[in-house]
């Protein structure tokens, strides 16, 4: 599995959830998104691949329907949260959505895996309005990446907040990179947000984490 591939094989469960998807149970909504999706990239990697501007612009419109990006985007600035501006905390939002999309976009033509499957065995829920589902990503050498999503339950609907892969907090770990941005850029939110670059090593997740 390539390294931008690894990332891209994450966002595979980040796409369209149909009006009747959403009255599902998180796990059937994630699995159901899988098998839609693979069938949708399946044989048209070289298309997309020609034409990565019509696949960020398919990734921004499904992204749209299923992540929280203001819930995430308000994670992410933590404690900065507050005492940012509105138009801060949207422009936020905007760049680090932005940033997320022409990533995964570039990923998903080039990414090689063997399999992603969501577990038969999922922990119960513990709140109503809370989920997690649990995959793995199982690369083309045989290893094995578990992957778990967070979802929250808003105005009816199933929302992506957050995601571990083998370990790694991805939303612990942009929020760190926002703290550290905005200790080195003496707490100018215009500059963090203008610079913003969030960055998670292929290795390090490789490797994994104690999350």
């Amino acid at each position: 599995m390539t390294g931008v591939g690894f990332f891209a094989a994450l966002l595979v469960t980040l796409m369209p959830l149909s009006a009747s998807a959403q009255s599902a149970s998180p796990e059937a909504i994630i699995r159901d998104n899988i098998n839609e999706f693979m069938e949708q990239l399946e044989g048209r990697e070289a298309y997309y691949e020609d034409n990565i501007d019509e696949l960020k612009q398919k990734v921004d419109e499904s992204l749209e329907e299923v992540a929280d990006f203001r819930y995430i985007g308000a994670s992410v600035m933590g404690i900065y949260f507050r005492n940012a501006s509105p138009e801060q905390r949207s422009r936020f939002v905007d760049v680090f959505r932005k940033t997320l999309i022409d990533t995964y976009a570039r990923g998903l033509v080039t990414f090689d895996y063997e399999d992603i499957r969501v577990l038969d065995d999922q922990r119960p829920q513990r709140e109503e309005d809370r989920a997690s589902v649990a995959m793995e990503v199982i690369g083309t050498n045989g290893d094995v990446y578990p992957v778990n999503y967070s979802l929250r339950l808003s105005d009816g609907e199933w929302r992506v907040v957050n995601v571990i892969v083998n370990g790694i907090n991805l939303g612990l770990t942009f929020r760190n990179q926002f703290d550290q941005a905005m200790r080195d850029n003496n707490r100018d939110y215009d500059a963090v947000i203008e610079g913003w670059s969030p960055e998670v090593g292929v290795d390090e997740m490789k490797e994994g984490g104690d999350a």
